[in-house]
């Protein structure tokens, strides 16, 4: 059970990364931010291909997360560190796009896990399973 904590945990940290970096492209790029689009997501319904995806999709992540982490931390100064968080999530946004998942849906499974403790036991059973 720790295990599967740790790995959700670093797939919701690989996702506000993503979401980090999406929200800098998106104000260097001049968009308008609607405040409403950053509230929680409602739950919804996903198909079980999906949740498989996800539970995938996490544990890789939860590797490259570890070897990123400790990567950022020999980090000589603020440029490298930036150049490091880049680079980490390209791979992750690579391993959640390769598992057949877009980054907008990977992104809501994780928040509505975090939300539905049933959801959160499906992805575990299915990480398991993997």
């Amino acid at each position: 059970m720790q295990r599967m904590t740790a790995l959700f945990s670093a797939a919701l940290l690989a996702t506000g990364l993503m979401t980090a970096t999406a929200h800098a492209q998106e104000e260097q790029q001049g968009a308008a931010q609607d405040p409403m689009a950053t509230q929680q997501a409602p739950a919804q319904d996903f198909s079980d291909d999906q949740l498989q995806q996800f539970a995938d999709a996490s544990q890789e992540i939860a590797v490259i997360s570890q070897e990123y982490t400790q990567r950022l931390q020999e980090a000589e100064d603020e440029s490298a560190q930036q150049e490091v968080r880049t680079e980490a999530n390209d791979r992750m946004i690579e391993v959640v796009e390769d598992s057949g998942l877009d980054v907008d849906t990977f992104n809501a499974i994780g928040q509505s896990i975090q939300q539905d403790p049933e959801m959160m036991q499906r992805v575990q059973e299915m990480a398991n399973q993997s």
